[in-house]
Formats: structure tokens, C-alpha cells, sequence
């Protein structure tokens, strides 16, 4: 018996996009899952747009007002795809109504906004997922099972990097993202809370750090009118770029490892250049995101010149057998949404805590706080308790 759970959308860009399709693929590829998501409303601002996601993907209901979506008593769990500024005001009304919720990070604009959500939550006592897809790739799951099993020795360090350059283009359009009040903390809420995910994920708690940040295209194009994505606005007006463009980070663990964090929203020649370095006192492990299927990993007893080999995952790894059946068969960005979507519902059929969630967004948020001390004081902070 398969139950159906009633889900809805509230914001409508790309993520949103992302993250109706994952919905509508978990029956193909976790058909023994016992919940099956069923559309029942799509909410956006934008005119039209909500009714266009309506008539492509089957929701039943569209509205402007996301308010209609939480007194909807169809919907059973909400993704909050809005933007960063809308996170605590939409994700708090949604624990308050009593629906599960899936909410992008960073989760609000600061670590204040990811606390006052995940308090929420814990309050109504519905469960939660946070959009940190990159901890969902087989691979880096494969790696943080060798690191915990010790098969590179005592991790001593860790690379993290995030490097992009969707706002490179000068003639990006100043959208909510470069503002302070909108967008939050530019580059450190948006791509460097992944990094400090995957790097907790992969080696526990960050116990201190020293930051430092940098605007480096500081005025930009006023849009005309509604945007999707990081389009550009050539010809109008300029206003100033408020928030951050590129952060570079030292960081200490509780386990006493060592590591550098660095994002970059603006490095020309970088698309999606996302990964680590693991390095321990027996060996090592790299990801690249761009080769999301593959592990390099160096291991044995040679410490000096110790070849590294290429790993391809499998379906003994993670979540890669409800994809492909062998070896090498590739996985994608999207497939990614479909495990975090498939472990959102697992964890409301089993209510037991399964995936990234609000604890993990509220921990993420206060490295990212600890990015913004630093920087400011110009010294070594203590990352604060999640």
C-alpha cells in the first residue's frame, strides 16, 4: 500500500523546477518507498508563472500568494524554493501550519533566520530537509566512509573549493542576490554554505576560522523588470554590489585537522568548479564535482610517492543503484535533488531524521556567521554551537 503525500512548491525559478521534477521521478526510482508525492499547489509572485508550472507539471491548484498554498488541507509537505530573504518569514509559517518542509539553503539570511526556522520545527514536530545536494553524490558518500573508517590514516587537512562564475559578467543585473537585506551574505550564504556542509560532513565540527572577503565588480545594472536566474541588465542604472563576492577561509576542527575553505562567485574561466581535497597521515581522497561519478583516492602504505587511483562509483555506493545498475554509468546534477526529495520523504513516512535538515543548515549558517566576524575584526573566531 502506498500512501500518497501531498506536496506543494512555493517559489518557481529554477530551483522550484528542480524541485517538482524530483518529486515527480521518486516513483521510478524508489517505487518501494511508501509515500508517493502527488503536485497539489504551486505558488509565485510573478504573474503567469505559477499557472505555467500548473499546466507543465500537473499542480493542481496555482496562486500568487503563498499563503494560499499553507491553508491548502491537501498539502501535506512544502518546498520553499523562494528567495533567500523570503526563507524565515515562508519557512516558519510552514512549520507552524504543520507541513514538512524542504527549504533551500542557506536558509534566511543569516544564522538569527536559520534558527528562528529550525526552532520552528522542532516546535511543531514536523520533519525537515535542507537543500545541501552535493553530501547526496555516491562518491563523496563513498569518501567520507573511507575517511571514518580510517583507510587514510588521521585526516590532517582538507581543501574545500567553490568556484563559479555566474556573476562574473559585469553587466549582471543587481538582482536581490548582490543586496545585503535580500541576498544576504553574497557569495558566503550561497555557495560557501555548501562548502562548510561538505567539509563538516566529511570531517565533523569547525571549531574556529579566519576569514577574509572581497567585492571585486562593485556596481552593477538595476533590472527593468522580473528576472530568473543571473540574467544581465546592460544600459541600466547602476547601484552598488552590497554583499560578498569571494571568501577565503582557514579553518580548525574538533578533531584538530586542519583546512581551507575558499568560494567565488566571479572567477572567470570556473563553471561549477566545486570539491575537495581530503589528505590524512596514510592517504588521501579528491572530488570533483565536474566528474561527480568519480573518486580519486590514494591509498596504501608508500606515504612517498604513493600513486592515486581513479574510483568509479557504483551501485554499492550511496544512493547510485537507484540510478544506474553498473559501474561508470553516469549521475547528474538533478539526480542529486531526487535522493535529498527521496530522504525528505523517508524521513515523514519513518519519522526518524534522514538527510541534511534544519540542525545541519543551523550549523552550516554559523560557519558562515563566523566568515562575517572574521572578516570584520580581522582575526581568528570561535564558530558558534549550532
Amino acid at each position: 500500500m502506498v500512501d500518497s503525500l501531498g506536496v506543494a512548491v512555493v517559489g518557481f525559478g529554477w530551483m522550484g523546477r528542480v524541485h517538482t521534477q524530483a518529486y515527480a521521478r521518486i516513483p521510478h526510482h524508489y517505487p518501494r518507498l511508501g509515500l508517493r508525492p502527488e503536485l497539489v499547489a504551486v505558488a509565485d509572485e510573478v504573474p503567469g508563472r505559477a499557472e505555467e508550472a500548473a499546466a507543465q507539471f500537473g499542480f493542481a491548484s496555482a496562486t500568487r500568494d503563498w499563503r494560499e498554498v499553507l491553508a491548502n488541507p491537501r498539502v501535506d509537505a512544502v518546498s520553499v524554493t523562494a528567495p533567500n530573504f523570503l526563507h524565515r518569514e515562508i519557512g516558519v509559517a510552514v512549520a507552524e501550519a504543520g507541513k514538512h518542509l524542504w527549504i533551500e539553503k542557506p536558509v534566511g539570511l543569516d544564522l538569527a533566520d536559520a534558527r528562528a526556522v529550525a526552532d520552528a520545527v522542532a516546535a511543531a514536530g514536523v520533519r525537515s530537509a535542507v537543500g545541501f545536494n552535493y553530501r547526496n553524490a555516491p562518491a563523496v558518500e563513498r569518501a567520507r566512509e573511507l575517511i571514518a573508517g580510517g583507510a587514510i590514516g588521521t585526516v590532517t587537512h582538507v581543501a574545500v573549493r567553490l568556484f563559479s562564475d555566474y556573476a562574473a559578467h559585469p553587466e549582471s543585473a543587481l538582482t536581490w542576490r548582490f543586496e545585503r537585506e535580500r541576498g544576504g551574505t553574497g557569495v558566503l550564504g550561497d555557495l560557501a554554505s555548501h562548502g562548510a556542509d561538505l567539509a563538516r560532513h566529511l570531517l565533523g565540527d569547525i571549531t574556529s576560522l579566519v576569514a577574509d572577503t572581497a567585492v571585486f565588480v562593485p556596481e552593477r545594472a538595476r533590472p527593468t523588470g522580473a528576472t530568473a536566474g543571473h540574467t544581465r541588465a546592460a544600459g541600466g542604472a547602476l547601484g552598488p554590489v552590497e554583499n560578498e563576492d569571494h571568501v577565503g577561509c582557514l579553518l580548525r576542527f574538533a578533531s584538530g585537522a586542519r583546512g581551507v575553505l575558499e568560494a567565488s562567485r566571479v572567477a572567470v574561466g570556473e563553471q561549477n568548479n566545486y570539491g575537495f581535497a581530503v589528505h590524512g597521515t596514510e592517504g588521501a581522497v579528491f572530488w570533483d564535482f565536474r566528474r561527480m561519478n568519480e573518486l580519486a583516492v590514494s591509498l596504501g602504505s608508500g606515504y612517498q610517492d604513493q600513486p592515486v587511483s581513479t574510483v568509479y562509483v557504483g551501485p554499492g555506493d550511496g544512493e547510485f543503484g537507484a540510478f544506474q545498475p553498473g559501474a561508470a554509468n553516469a549521475m547528474g546534477y538533478d539526480d542529486l535533488k531526487v535522493v535529498e526529495a527521496q530522504r525528505f520523504l523517508r524521513s515523514i513516512a519513518e519519522d526518524a531524521p534522514f538527510g541534511a535538515g534544519l540542525p545541519d543548515a543551523v550549523r552550516a549558517a554559523a560557519v558562515v556567521d563566523a566568515m562575517v566576524r572574521s572578516a570584520r575584526d580581522r582575526a581568528w573566531v570561535t564558530v558558534q554551537e549550532g
